[in-house]
């Protein structure tokens, strides 16, 4: 059954299509803004402007910050100037400034035309931080108070000005240059006597993030502090604005997803999924694709070195699947993990070595087992299936599953240190990358190994 608090989608439908405009915005009154986006995205591309223009302007400009990029843009063009301006200069600032970084230069230049002489210094100014970093996200929307305030003061001071705030969970404590003194909790405020200065509340302690600071700098402080939302200075202490943690989970979900497509072999995707243009995504998966089949062609070059081996016992060639897929299972794993745990901060650069150790011991202990199995394989086959030699091809195949599983466990745990120190991302390293890597050195690894025991 669908909650009450349900748009119906079709009779929004209708209503466009009877132009029923005072019915359409009977329809959209009284719900969520979120649920009225989601409304909104659904729609025909013609329809959305027409369901904007309807929309009373408060209403319309808190939906459009929860709308998709492309929606937004889509919408600038459909708009009359004046809507348009009336949006944008409602918008917080800190999803504005997401909004422009997206749009072509041309487009930003004349969206800042458009906003009020107060907004546009504001968006100039979030524009101005180099990208990727927290002064794109932070927004000046936020109440402070002075040292010397009563607690009084500070709620009179937020009731008059509370309406601005992006949150009104924490109150910033500055002094007369605006350097951050501490951060107080609105809890504390309420259950503390009105007469008290805000400065005997204030201990001191708090923490904030520096506008410069990249916004993976922010993921990792949230997740370490759980706060709804933190202080962001310049490199003088003086209170910038301040960063909330539904921005951030935008940039962690970002990472996230740009991190597990470099996994799967494609370059990071700019668009969702649906939405990407075919040459485009052709372009985004083509190039891994190309190197990684000029990387499994080196196999031809290594079986060519032992092709009389494998004359002689064809039964060879039955384990080569195993063999590399072995590897490069056992190499994709651990590269996923380390990938993961230095994602987390778990482990660092100089924590390779043991890294190393632990997966070498890993590897051993899982090479052992996987052969055991592979070798009862060859066992219950005996001589009707794998010839006179069986003895000969399971001591060949175990060892080297061994020495193939930890080789590999080996390059998938190294690899992503290796590219950290060289600066780049370390799920470039990606589980087609290693495989490749592991498949080529593990076949040579096995006809070694056999040619030594045959």
């Amino acid at each position: 059954m669908a909650p009450a608090t349900e748009i119906p989608q079709a009779e929004v439908e209708h209503a466009l299509a009877g132009r029923d405009f005072p019915g359409l915005r009977a329809l959209m009154a009284g719900h969520e803004i979120r649920d009225v986006a989601e409304v909104i995205e659904q729609l025909e591309p013609e329809h959305r402007a027409v369901v904007f223009r309807v929309l009373p302007r408060d209403q319309a400009a808190d939906a459009f910050e929860y709308l998709e990029t492309e929606v937004q843009e889509e919408l600038i063009k459909a708009l009359a100037h004046e809507q348009v301006a009336d949006i944008l200069n409602s918008m917080s600032p800190d999803d504005r400034t997401s909004l422009l970084e997206e749009l072509p230069a041309a487009v930003t230049k004349q969206i800042l035309a458009l906003l009020s002489p107060g907004e546009r210094m504001v968006a100039r100014r979030l524009l101005g931080y180099p990208e990727e970093s927290v002064g794109r996200l932070m927004t000046p929307d936020f109440i402070a108070a002075r040292p010397e305030w009563t607690v009084q003061q500070t709620l009179d001071h937020i009731r008059s000005h509370g309406d601005d705030s992006e949150t009104l969970n924490v109150i910033y404590v500055v002094d007369e240059h605006g350097v951050l003194i501490d951060d107080l909790r609105m809890r504390q405020l309420l259950l503390t006597d009105p007469g008290t200065t805000i400065g005997t509340l204030s201990s001191g302690s708090f923490v904030a993030l520096k506008a410069t600071d990249d916004q993976e700098t922010a993921v990792r402080v949230f997740q370490e502090y759980d706060r709804v939302a933190f202080p962001v200075t310049d490199s003088r202490g003086v209170l910038l604005g301040i960063v909330t943690v539904d921005d951030v989970l935008d940039v962690a979900e970002e990472e996230a997803t740009e991190d597990i497509q470099k996994l799967g072999g494609a370059a990071a995707l700019e668009q969702p999924y649906m939405m990407i243009g075919f040459v485009n995504m052709t372009r985004k998966r083509m190039g891994w694709l190309v190197v990684l089949f000029m990387g499994q062609l080196l196999t031809l070059e290594a079986l060519r070195g032992f092709v009389g081996q494998l004359e002689q016992n064809i039964a060879l060639v039955l384990f080569v699947p195993l063999i590399i897929s072995s590897g490069g299972n056992s190499g994709s794993q651990a590269a996923t993990l380390v990938i993961r745990a230095i994602a987390l901060g778990e482990v660092v650069l100089r924590d390779w070595w043991r890294v190393l150790l632990r997966e070498v011991m890993f590897g051993a202990l899982l090479g052992v087992t996987l052969s055991v199995v592979g070798f009862l394989r060859v066992l219950l086959g005996g001589n009707g299936e794998f010839g006179e030699q069986w003895m000969r091809l399971g001591m060949a195949m175990s060892i080297s599953v061994i020495l193939v599983v930890m080789w590999g466990i080996c390059i998938g745990s190294m690899l992503p240190f290796i590219l950290r120190r060289l600066g780049f991302d370390p799920a470039t390293s990606s589980n087609p990358f290693v495989a490749t890597i592991v498949d080529v050195t593990g076949l040579i690894i096995y006809l070694a190994t056999a040619t030594r025991i045959f």
